[in-house]
């Protein structure tokens, strides 16, 4: 009994819950990603908002947050990591001097393009144990669950 007075029920496993098999998927996929990148060192998300900027160009923090499903903070966080790493900057956008516009340095973008192919490696070697129907599958209900 919880401090609610509720029973919990007798046919709950932890294993059998889909939001234990997403993060251990997750996990799994985060793990093949960060050792095919190797050596530089970056998050899935901070590839995310890389690959983002590479593939929109220039964006607000507010817009590259949306795209990459990012909370403002975590957002916010990123861009600072990358900064200091000289991976993007910001600048004031010249469409609204107000907001920041974010972009990919010249460093930024030669390792984007040198590990994009990496990515993609992260990304067939997690599906590996599926057939290519299976995968078509499995990224449609993903989609549907997002």
């Amino acid at each position: 009994m919880d401090d609610f007075g509720r029973l919990p029920p007798d046919d709950y496993l932890l294993a059998g819950q889909v939001h234990h098999r997403l993060r251990r998927a997750h996990q799994r996929a985060s793990a093949i990603f960060i050792a095919l990148i190797g050596d530089h060192l970056l998050t899935p998300t901070q590839w995310g908002a890389l690959a983002t900027l590479h593939a929109e160009g220039p964006l607000s923090q507010n817009q590259l947050g949306r795209l990459t499903y990012m909370d403002p903070a975590t957002t916010q966080g990123v861009i600072l990591r990358l900064v200091e790493r000289n991976l993007v900057e910001r600048q004031p956008d010249p469409q609204d001097r107000r907001r920041t516009s974010v972009r990919l340095t010249r460093i930024g973008q030669a390792l984007v393009i040198d590990l994009m192919a990496n990515a993609a490696a992260a990304h067939e070697q997690t599906l590996a144990p599926l057939s290519e129907e299976e995968r078509v599958q499995f990224m449609a209900l993903l989609a549907r669950l997002m």
